[in-house]
């Protein structure tokens, strides 16, 4: 019942806030026929000294009188031809405002609206979130305000944060987590990939100590050995990138999914994989066939080989080093277009919100490569 009472006193306030122009616009219309009723009866008496002073003659009197009063009596009888166009136009959009508008919205509300749904306070949403995600964090939320030494809770919030890209608040969160349960290879990770997240995919100085950190803890960490490596890279010092990439390469499993970005950056740094890249990459063969032909030839056998992995993704797009292959490739033949458009793809078949999402866009904002109303 209180819900039927909001709505009746909304749209009553709206259908006078309305209106409020078109009466204002009425009542401006009266103040003008009773303004100019005023000028015609002084016109009258002015005619009357100009008689009484001779100034006019009895016959010019009374033909300007009789034209005088014929005005008057039509302002005073409202004529149609004195009044103000809009009048009528007005009333139309008055009874839209006052009928057709609430009927509409009312109709509206009964075919896309709950009225049967029972209200539900805040508090019962928090009690049973479902899966709605934004309830879920609320909840969390709400939990660590009252409890800001739960580092459990901070221990779950914090990837949830990075998923739904609040990055800001996921460093918070990781940061708290490793306070109060202390550092671990995937908490120091974590917080390592949300600072690059937050400056762009560039492996800062604080990133960098989180990542030194973590391997303390697990020496063969796959993961802060990457980016320790890219480290090196984005400082310009090729060799010694070039050199931690390949170990780490030496020390993977054959089937590493992590394997064929590895021999991307060892390529870019001076270096040759013993892998193919990606489906549709360089073998060894290609790479050693490669060293004899000319510059035109190798730029057209690479843009050659880039295209058919292009096609292979596009009959098969779940393949997400396949993905990294093809974005890194287009950047590296200075075509942003085309690698903007396979980031796009990749992202289509490796959402955002994930894990392998989360590293194409790294990865583009690495290369340069504008990321706008991708990140959704």
């Amino acid at each position: 019942m209180l819900f039927w009472i909001l709505v009746a006193v909304l749209t009553a306030a709206v259908a006078v806030i309305l209106l409020y122009p078109l009466l204002r616009g009425a009542k401006a219309a009266e103040n003008s026929r009773a303004g100019e009723a005023a000028v015609y009866r002084d016109q009258l008496r002015e005619l009357d000294r100009d008689l009484a002073g001779g100034l006019i003659t009895p016959e010019e009197a009374d033909y300007a009188r009789a034209e005088i009063g014929r005005r008057l009596i039509a302002v005073a009888a409202g004529e149609p031809e004195t009044m103000p166009k809009p009048a009528r136009h007005h009333r139309v959009t008055e009874a839209f405002v006052l009928l057709i508008l609430p009927v509409l919205g009312l109709c509206l509300y009964l075919t896309t609206g709950r009225p049967d749904l029972p209200a539900q306070p805040l508090e019962a949403r928090l009690e049973n979130p479902g899966n709605d995600v934004a309830v879920l964090i609320a909840k969390a939320e709400r939990h660590l305000a009252e409890n800001p030494d739960d580092g459990k809770g901070w221990d779950v919030l914090a990837p949830i944060y990075v998923r739904t890209m609040r990055v800001n608040d996921a460093l918070v969160a990781y940061r708290n987590a490793i306070r109060l349960l202390g550092p671990s290879p995937i908490r120091l990770d974590g917080l390592a990939e949300t600072l690059m997240a937050v400056s762009d995919g560039v492996v800062t100085d604080e990133a960098r100590q989180a990542l030194e950190q973590s391997l303390t803890l697990e020496p063969d960490n796959p993961r802060a050995r990457f980016y320790v490596a890219l480290s090196m890279e984005q400082a310009g010092r090729a060799d010694e990138a070039r050199r931690a990439f390949e170990a780490l390469a030496q020390q993977s499993p054959a089937d590493a999914p992590w394997l064929p970005l590895v021999n991307e950056h060892i390529a870019k740094n001076g270096g040759a994989a013993a892998q193919p890249s990606a489906p549709g990459g360089p073998t060894s063969e290609d790479m050693a066939a490669a060293e004899n032909m000319s510059a035109g030839d190798r730029q057209q056998m690479i843009r050659g080989m880039v295209e058919s992995l292009d096609a292979k993704l596009n009959a098969d797009p779940n393949n997400f080093e396949g993905w990294m292959r093809l974005v890194r490739s287009y950047a590296v033949l200075n075509d942003k277009d085309r690698a903007a458009d396979a980031l796009k793809r990749g992202l289509a078949a490796f959402p955002p919100a994930g894990e392998q999402g989360r590293h194409l866009l790294a990865l583009a904002r690495e290369l340069g490569i504008a990321t706008e109303g991708m990140t959704q």
